[in-house]
C-alpha cells in the first residue's frame, strides 16, 4: 500500500496542516516508508506468539499490602515538640480570634 500525493494533501487538509509542495513530497515518502514497514510486519507469522502488553516481562516491584501495627499514641508523642491531652499541640495557623 502506498499513498499518492493527492491522498497526502487530503490527509493534510483534514488535519488542517498547510504544507508546501516540498513538504507533501517529503511526507509522501515518509508515510509510504511507514506503510511499507507495516506491510512487512503484517506478513510475519505470529500465530504461536502469545499476546503481551510489554516487550519485556514486567514484575510488580511493590511490597505485599500487609497490615502492620503502627505506633502507639505514647510512642508517636515522644518526639512531639509539644503535646496536650494526648494530642500534638501546634501553633495556630489561622485567625480565629475576635478579629476573624
Amino acid at each position: 500500500m502506498s499513498l499518492s500525493e493527492s491522498e497526502v494533501r487530503h490527509v493534510a487538509m483534514l488535519a488542517r496542516l498547510a504544507l508546501t509542495d516540498d513538504e507533501v513530497v517529503s511526507l509522501q515518502g515518509d508515510l509510504n516508508s511507514i506503510l511499507s514497514h507495516i506491510d512487512t510486519i503484517q506478513q510475519l507469522d505470529l500465530a504461536s506468539v502469545a499476546p503481551t502488553a510489554h516487550a519485556i516481562p514486567v514484575v510488580n516491584v511493590t511490597r505485599e499490602d500487609v497490615v502492620v501495627p503502627g505506633l502507639s499514641r505514647e510512642m508517636a508523642l515522644m518526639n512531639a515538640p509539644a503535646e496536650q491531652d494526648g494530642a500534638f499541640l501546634i501553633p495556630q495557623i489561622t485567625g480565629g480570634g475576635d478579629d476573624a
